[in-house]
Order: C-alpha cells, then sequence, then structure tokens
C-alpha cells in the first residue's frame, strides 16, 4: 500500500506529490516567505512521458519543489496505485487560486513567457479584471529563440529588483522546466510552470466542457481544437503511457496481492 505520509507516489518513473489545490497553494505560499529559488511542474501524460524519454529532463522534475497531478490521467493513476488522498491540482486553478491569496497578502507576481507581448498585456487585463488589487511587478513575454547571456542577465536582474514573491513562467513543456531549472540558482522567487493557462485566463485558448474534464477528456477537446499542432504529441505519448502505467498497475496489483 501507499505510504501517503511520503507525500510523492511514482507514476511510470515521475514522483508526483500526493495533494490538493489548497495543499499545494499552502504550501507554495510557505516556500514565498522563504525567499528561495524553488519551482513548481504541473505534471501531465506529456510530461511524464518526457521523463521517460530524457534522462535530463527526469532530472528536472526531481529536483522540483512540487510536481503536481494536472492532468486527469495522473490523478487517477495516482488514485489506482493507493493514493487514496490524492486530488487533481488543474494548473489554471492553482493560478487564479494563487492571484486570489497574492492579492489579499500583498504580494508581488511576476509573469515570464507567453507567445508575444500582445498575449502578456491581455492577460494582465484578465487578471487584473478579477483581482483588481493584484500587484503585477514583472511581465516579459521572451521572444522564440534563445535569449543571450546578457539578454537573459537583464530579466534575471529585472525579475530580482522587481522582488517577485510568484513567477509565472508559461513557455510550455519542456522548456518551461529546463528555463526554471537552469534560472532557480539566480533568483530568489517562486516559479510555477503553467503550460497553456495564460492562453486560457486571456481568452485565447476555449475550456473544455466540464464533462470532458471529469472523464479526463480534454486532451480530446484540445486536440480537435488544434489537430494540427497537437496530434502529434497525443499520438506519441497516450499510447505508451497508457501501456507503461498498465504495465505498473498490474505490477502493484500482484504485489499487494502478495503482501508485499
Amino acid at each position: 500500500m501507499v505510504n501517503e505520509n511520503s507525500a510523492q507516489i511514482d507514476v511510470i518513473g515521475s514522483q508526483v506529490h500526493i495533494s490538493s489545490l489548497s495543499q499545494a497553494v499552502t504550501e507554495i505560499m510557505q516556500q514565498v516567505t522563504k525567499k528561495q529559488g524553488s519551482y513548481v511542474c504541473l505534471a501531465n501524460v506529456h510530461m511524464c512521458m518526457e521523463a521517460i524519454d530524457d534522462r535530463v529532463f527526469a532530472a528536472v522534475l526531481q529536483q522540483a519543489k512540487l510536481v503536481l497531478a494536472d492532468g486527469r490521467p495522473i490523478f487517477w493513476a495516482q488514485r489506482l496505485l493507493g493514493a487514496s488522498l490524492a486530488q487533481q491540482v488543474r494548473g489554471l486553478d492553482l493560478v487564479l487560486t494563487l492571484c486570489r491569496q497574492m492579492q489579499d497578502a500583498g504580494l508581488r507576481l511576476g509573469i515570464y513567457g507567453g507567445q508575444d507581448d500582445t498575449l502578456v498585456t491581455q492577460l494582465k487585463v484578465a487578471l487584473l479584471q478579477q483581482f483588481p488589487d493584484l500587484n503585477i511587478v514583472y511581465a516579459y513575454a521572451p521572444p522564440f529563440r534563445p535569449l543571450t547571456p546578457a539578454e537573459d542577465e537583464v530579466q534575471i536582474a529585472a525579475i530580482q529588483t522587481a522582488d517577485v514573491d510568484i513567477l509565472l513562467v508559461g513557455l510550455g513543456c519542456p522548456k518551461q522546466e529546463y528555463w526554471m531549472a537552469t534560472h532557480q540558482p539566480h533568483l530568489s522567487t517562486v516559479m510555477v510552470g503553467v503550460g497553456a493557462a495564460f492562453d486560457f485566463i486571456a481568452g485565447r485558448k476555449v475550456h473544455a466542457p466540464r464533462v470532458l474534464q471529469l472523464f479526463g477528456l480534454e486532451w480530446l477537446f484540445r486536440l480537435m481544437t488544434e489537430p494540427r499542432r497537437l496530434s502529434g504529441r497525443y499520438l506519441k505519448h497516450n499510447p505508451r503511457f497508457i501501456l507503461r502505467f498498465g504495465v505498473q498497475y498490474f505490477r502493484s496489483m500482484i504485489s499487494r496481492l502478495s503482501g508485499k
């Protein structure tokens, strides 16, 4: 059986924290008070399979302060493996709850990522409509090309000068996770890799209907809305995830039945 006091469970090789939205927010807010560089990853099938395919990326996930079950299949996997207290922590829900808490606590928010300056502007407007007193002290949409060392140093200095408490990083997986791991030693902020949350908040992408979310079919809705961009990813990762988790679950059942 799973020892839920360990707070983590292995899902096809990635250690995913057994958590809930409220627990995750509490842990992040506690981390803010330490003024140390750290980062939070939101795990879905894509991320777990990237960790299978790339050992360097797997190490990046291992170094994260929190790896949360963003995708419903990851949450289901945790439950099937015996983590009865596990809950799904959707990235969008986490971002909005953090913003509410930050507004109430007077904390300083930073934004790094997005497709362009227009998206970042739309994101700021949308956030301030929901949280009028939210203190957004830094926002930057990097170009698609890698920053030069000099350009990167400018942004690191800007984040530090703005005294950002929580930095939302929206570069897409695995780019955002690599960015957070690389910059952790140079920043004293808590970074949260938020994936597509920027687009949803800014209104550029539409949410999947709630019923599809509950049945774990949000990926299918996204595939229908962005087939050219996402078809290759889902065809590559989803079948392999099901196969690998099926083997893991079968072995866990054998272990439970044998009393090990």
